[in-house]
């Protein structure tokens, strides 16, 4: 037990919300039958890891230089407004520049439901409410991943066991960091459902 809440936070940078793009664009490339050949794969994963990797971490380099945020994980309400109305912008240039609805319309409905997540969750900031982006992050993964094994009637269950196991040690190791309660991890998880299962109607 000593050893597992040592090991906890691992998790949470392992799984850290700027790799979920990334982790959900390469099970799209691995269960979905495309048109694209690898090179084309390869570019737009480039593309996603740009926008939602490395253009956010030199953002929060800028924003720690100016001492807006203190660390990656930016537990303060107040200082979580900035990072997140960016991630709204990149979502949206995601969406309309790498995977618009007549390229990709599966990684389109993917990030459109990141977008409404993030969007709900910038908007509970300003009432003071605070949900987790690990967990938004994480259990829309998981059900994106489903809904794709739905889709191509694919046998997923072993990686979707592990999804929803990693989606329990992301919230725990948000626990033992106590950047977390177990409210703010409930609103992640219904933040994180909702506009995936919506959204599903509309590409399933």
């Amino acid at each position: 037990m000593f050893f597992l809440k040592k090991f906890l936070p691992f998790f949470s940078y392992l799984f850290h919300p700027i790799f979920i793009p990334i982790f959900g664009s390469f099970f799209y490339f691995i269960y979905n039958p495309t048109f694209l050949d690898l090179y084309q794969k390869l570019f737009v994963l480039l593309q996603i890891a740009v926008l939602t990797i490395f253009i956010p971490i030199c953002f929060f380099f800028i924003l720690r230089f100016w001492g807006k945020i203190d660390t990656i994980m930016v537990s303060d309400v107040a200082q979580r407004k900035t990072p997140l109305l960016f991630q709204l912008f990149l979502f949206l240039t995601l969406i309309l520049r790498t995977v618009p609805i007549t390229f990709i319309p599966e990684l389109y409905f993917f990030f459109l439901s990141g977008l409404i997540s993030t969007a709900i969750a910038f908007l509970f900031l300003f009432l003071n409410i605070k949900a987790s982006i690990h967990m938004i992050g994480m259990i829309s993964l998981t059900f994106f991943v489903i809904g794709l094994s739905i889709h191509n009637q694919i046998n997923a269950v072993f990686l979707i066991a592990i999804l929803f196991f990693l989606t329990g040690l992301v919230g725990s190791s948000r626990l033992e960091l106590k950047a977390h309660t177990i409210k703010e991890l409930f609103f992640g998880f219904l933040l994180g459902i909702v506009p995936q299962v919506v959204l599903w109607f509309f590409w399933l």
